[in-house]
């Protein structure tokens, strides 16, 4: 195997037998991996001609994009469960324990920029004022 190939193989892991629901699609589950894959394997060797860069890097800094903004969306959902959502913001030791932070750091997750964020996004303001933001509270 061509060392993109194995690259976009690392990248697009084909399911294990049994994991796949219904199991008469695993076939064609495997099927849209593999494509998966060949897509990916293209991408990056243009990528990597265009750019005069090695595919394994290519493919790193991919990720680390793609896990910034898998982040950036997970502090715009804290601040819509804590700031937005109903006429009682969820909990803290709930989206702590589903967003893989500690109870405390859902606070400091999100601030007052994801708080704009997800106003623009959803075309309202938040359900409460914060309390860092309301006067004469101290």
């Amino acid at each position: 195997m061509h060392p993109i190939e194995e690259l976009a193989a690392l990248r697009h892991p084909l399911p294990e037998p049994g994991t796949v629901i219904p199991e008469d699609c695993y076939a064609d589950a495997c099927e849209q991996i593999l494509e998966q894959r060949e897509r990916d394997a293209l991408h990056l060797e243009a990528a990597s001609d265009d750019q005069q860069v090695d595919p394994l890097l290519l493919a790193l800094e991919d990720l680390k994009t793609q896990k910034e903004a898998v982040d950036a969306q997970i502090r715009q959902l804290l601040a819509y469960g804590r700031e937005f959502h109903g006429s009682r913001p969820y909990g803290l030791e709930d989206l702590a324990r589903r967003a893989g932070y500690s109870f405390s750091g859902v606070r400091t997750a999100y601030g007052e920029t994801e708080i704009r964020q997800v106003a623009a996004q959803i075309g309202r303001e938040p359900n409460r004022p914060r309390r860092d933001t309301v006067k004469g509270n101290r």
